[in-house]
């Protein structure tokens, strides 16, 4: 087992593990107990009581935080034609089609987001198995496969997130910096946690929410009292 600093040590120590704080409390103490150098990002983590194997159980989406994530995000556009025009007027930072799919074979990937026309899915299609470990894919559900790619790219411009539950049945989204003023995160917080009690599938049965944890990239967590939301 990888030994914890003492700076990891000592922030561990302002956590009481056998508690669940207020939202208010948590995202205080989550920003206390950052250890980062560096204008770390704050996550809230999700623990689902659902099964992810069954179809209408799967949880994918995405969400635009109010308040942004305060991070710049680099936009991939496949489009062609007028559509491509379009994304360049609208400001992403890449478009092209196959000159695109050539250039990320090659091992280019200077982009966060990928965005896509539904022509262009067959072309986008080949690197499944390169953008989809990523997470890059683009797909219909997170609104990244889109004739609407002026409104795509500035969603994600303005601090979109996406959320995918896993095998575990975890989902973890950025919810900010700890530079954030607590106020903004708490409101990204509480627009997160809409979109997760609406997405609850109707097949779930008794606790749905096991357990929420918000928490930076390299602080201890910090478990929520959901029930302060």
């Amino acid at each position: 087992m990888a030994k914890k600093s003492k700076k990891l040590q000592d922030a561990l120590k302002k956590v009481d593990t056998t508690k669940t704080y207020s939202l208010a409390e948590a995202v205080a103490l989550a920003k206390d107990t950052n250890i980062a150098k560096f204008d770390a990002t704050v996550e809230v983590a999700y623990r689902l009581n659902v099964d992810p194997k069954k179809a209408d159980q799967q949880i994918r989406g995405a969400v635009v935080l109010p308040n942004g994530t305060g991070k710049t995000q680099s936009v991939l556009v496949f489009a062609k034609g007028e559509k491509a025009k379009e994304a360049e007027a609208a400001g992403a930072d890449y478009v092209g089609d196959a000159d695109m799919v050539n250039k990320i074979q090659q091992g280019w990937f200077d982009f966060d987001v990928v965005v896509a026309t539904p022509d262009m899915m067959a072309e986008v299609g080949k690197l499944g198995r390169v953008l989809g470990p990523k997470g890059l894919m683009p797909n219909p559900k997170t609104g990244t496969v889109t004739m609407d790619v002026t409104k795509a790219i500035e969603e994600v411009k303005a601090g979109k997130v996406t959320y995918r539950v896993d095998k575990a049945g975890n989902i973890h989204v950025p919810i900010g910096k700890v530079s954030f003023e607590d106020d903004k995160l708490i409101e990204n917080f509480k627009t997160i946690h809409d979109v997760m009690l609406k997405a609850k599938p109707a097949a779930t049965k008794g606790t749905y929410m096991k357990n929420l944890v918000v928490t930076t990239t390299f602080g201890p967590g910090v478990k929520v009292d959901v029930a302060s939301i």
